[in-house]
């Protein structure tokens, strides 16, 4: 399954945990919940999966943590925030270059339209 599959499950799922739940939980619930049902769907899914940074030779056991990796394919940051800021997706921009994944799908579930909460961001797909 290519990472264009995968994001099309991701987002679905997404969207019937949102229409379930609506905006308003805090992110730890989604990315729970989101874990619990792509598990469901048999795909494999890190989370919280400790991603070193590399500088030189020094290297940072602990750079950052995905909240959610699908399939070694794709990467999930999740948010339950008022407003997308600007840094968010340039960070899920630098965590698929860290990782060296090709897409990374921002989802912010405090919107009342989750389709309006899901920002694709790619490096080189």
């Amino acid at each position: 399954m290519n990472e264009n599959e995968l994001s099309k499950i991701i987002v679905n799922t997404a969207y019937q945990i949102h229409t379930e739940l609506g905006p308003g939980l805090l992110e730890s619930v989604y990315e729970e919940i989101m874990d619990y049902e792509l598990r469901q769907l048999n795909l494999k899914v890190e989370r919280q999966k400790s991603i070193p940074v590399i500088w030189n030779d020094l290297k940072m056991q602990l750079g950052f943590r995905a909240d959610l990796i699908v399939n070694n394919k794709v990467l999930i940051e999740l948010k339950s925030v008022e407003n997308i800021a600007m840094v968010h997706p340039k960070q899920v921009l630098t965590y698929l270059k860290l990782t060296n994944l090709k897409l990374g799908l921002l989802i912010n579930f405090n919107e009342p339209l989750i389709k309006n909460g899901i920002t694709r961001i790619v490096n080189n797909l």
